[in-house]
């Protein structure tokens, strides 16, 4: 056999051989992309060469030259070749030259085939050279072929039949989606009943219902979203410049979804720790509850430990509780010793830190009032200038509601600041205190004034009569006396309606006995000193006990 003939048959054999093991080692990556073997193998980078998304040749890289720049420089030159149509691609021949085989177009060299190349692919360098050219020249009259005018037509005429059919097909699926919604609907309507347990419904019927019909409409989405792969794939192959999205468009859409597949199962032992902890520390916390919950209803009960303050230190246990389990699952987070999440988690420690001052101050001030007894819920109390019904005390502030119906939020840090009046605490006991005063002149007789005062309060509804209401004489100034009627009341909430009627029973009673409030201001002695005679001390209503001395009854004034 000739040396032509011997060479005709390694072409004929190697070559195909040759092909096929590149095309079963090329990626559906870029052109140029480059392999990253570098680590695996120990020596320098590979990369494919490729020419509208046909694999050419795997070479290697060197020092000076990174194999994914010499694919590109490769591919630039192929393809300034293939678009010179006064060349045909049978003129492309090997030469050898100092580097290796070279494939010549001309006077041009399209790529130098290495002894390095070669041993990539574990072939001899001049059966190598002859399968590239051969796949080069196939390569060459395809990439021509694609872009004479007919072909183009062609492929846009198969674009627009499949346009056409997609949209037909998607019109099917959702007339079919529509029927089959109503019928699987209709037929299950019926049928649908709400799970839970006697009166309560852990789901209700309406809920069940909109997932029964949510069932066809994922349907479509997804019958959807496999007509509109097929198409895209079907389409994007059909030109040159899109057949490498349309190659890679499967790994596109299924290479997310496998990253977080193994992702997911890399931290597979660490979910299932972090899982274990929340039940544990789940029903720790129920466990929790329960025993404070106990305590709240006097189940058990301690000495010194006020049955209000259950809940309140349930609460600080489940933050102690769950600050503790953050920190031991802080390790096994996915990510966590990421780069990324230290940042986002130092930045969200300097917002907390500088945004958080005075919400820390709210939350302990509230929890220092919740074991101070100040007040609870519904209780009457004076906060500042503000008095009203304690409505709501939270974490960070406490609600109130004023007599003219009004909703105040008073920060628990200005409540832990300021003194708090608490009309109720002792009203549901002993009873509230209300009083009030009045200026009598010197010449009215005391006892009659403090029998007037006591005749209003007794005349006043809401105020006991047990204990008794009683009268102090709290000054005497320059031109009368200052008289404070003091009475018993267990509504705290009622205080500004008691008050308006003790003030005006107060008016009623000292007109009825002629007797006139304030003494108007001194301008000079009048001509009869303003004593009280001793038979006016008892004026009416005013009645002497058994004991007082020159006591004589007398009828009114």
């Amino acid at each position: 056999m000739t040396h032509v003939s011997l060479l005709r048959a390694l072409r004929g054999t190697i070559a195909p051989v040759a092909m096929l093991a590149l095309l079963m080692q090329a990626p559906l990556g870029a052109a140029s992309a480059e392999e990253t073997d570098v680590e695996e193998r120990g020596g320098p980078s590979t990369a494919l060469v490729r020419v509208d998304g046909r694999p050419i040749l795997r070479i290697r890289g060197f020092a000076s030259l990174p194999a994914d720049e010499r694919a590109r420089a490769i591919e630039a030159r192929i393809e300034a070749f293939a678009g010179n149509r006064s060349m045909p691609a049978s003129v492309l021949r090997l030469e050898e030259n100092a580097r290796g085989t070279a494939i010549m177009a001309g006077p041009v060299t399209l790529l130098t085939i290495t002894d390095a190349d070669a041993a990539l692919e574990e072939l001899g360098r001049q059966a190598l050279a002859e399968a590239a050219r051969a796949q080069l020249a196939e390569t060459v009259d395809a990439w021509r072929a694609e872009r004479t005018s007919a072909v183009r037509l062609q492929k846009a005429g198969r674009v627009a039949v499949a346009t056409l059919l997609l949209a037909a097909v998607l019109w099917l699926l959702v007339r079919v989606s529509r029927r089959l919604r109503e019928a699987f609907v209709a037929h299950l309507s019926a049928r649908v009943r709400p799970v839970g347990v006697q009166e309560f419904e852990f789901v209700n019927a309406e809920r069940i219902h909109a997932a029964l019909r949510a069932v066809p409409r994922v349907i479509l989405g997804l019958l959807a979203a496999a007509v509109v792969y097929v198409y895209l794939e079907f389409v994007l192959r059909l030109f040159p410049l899109t057949r490498p999205i349309g190659e890679r468009l499967f790994d596109l859409v299924v290479g997310p979804l496998e990253t977080l597949g193994l992702a997911f199962l890399g931290e597979l032992p660490n979910l299932a720790f972090l899982t274990v902890l929340v039940l544990v520390v789940r029903y720790l916390l129920k466990l929790t509850r329960m025993y404070f919950e106990a305590i709240g209803r006097g189940t058990v009960r301690f000495d010194q430990f006020d049955a209000e303050w259950a809940i309140p230190t349930y609460k600080v246990v489940r933050i102690f509780v769950v600050a503790f389990a953050l920190v031991v699952a802080y390790p096994y987070i996915p990510g966590s010793e990421s780069a990324a999440f230290k940042g986002v988690s130092v930045m969200l420690g300097v917002l907390f830190s500088l945004g958080s001052s005075s919400v820390i101050s709210n939350v302990i001030a509230g929890y220092s009032m919740t074991y101070r007894r100040a007040f609870r819920r519904g209780d009457r109390i004076r906060v500042g200038d503000v008095t009203g019904d304690v409505v709501e005390p939270r974490l960070l502030v406490t609600t109130l509601r004023t007599p003219k119906n009004e909703l105040v939020v008073v920060p628990n840090s200005e409540i832990l600041g300021s003194s708090i009046v608490n009309y109720s605490a002792l009203a549901r006991e002993s009873g509230l205190i209300l009083h009030t005063t009045v200026g009598i002149g010197y010449e009215t007789p005391w006892r009659q004034v403090e029998a007037m005062l006591l005749m209003a309060a007794g005349r006043t509804e809401g105020l006991k009569r047990e204990p008794a209401p009683f009268v102090l004489q709290t000054s005497l100034g320059d031109f009368c006396v200052t008289y404070e009627v003091n009475a018993y009341t267990d509504d705290p909430q009622q205080m500004a309606r008691q008050y308006s009627a003790l003030h005006a029973n107060i008016l009623d009673v000292f007109n009825e006995y002629g007797v006139q409030i304030m003494t108007p201001a001194y301008e000079g002695d009048p001509p009869e000193p303003k004593v009280v005679r001793p038979a006016d001390w008892y004026a009416a209503p005013a009645r002497p006990s058994p004991a007082a001395p020159g006591a004589s009854p007398s009828g009114p004034g």
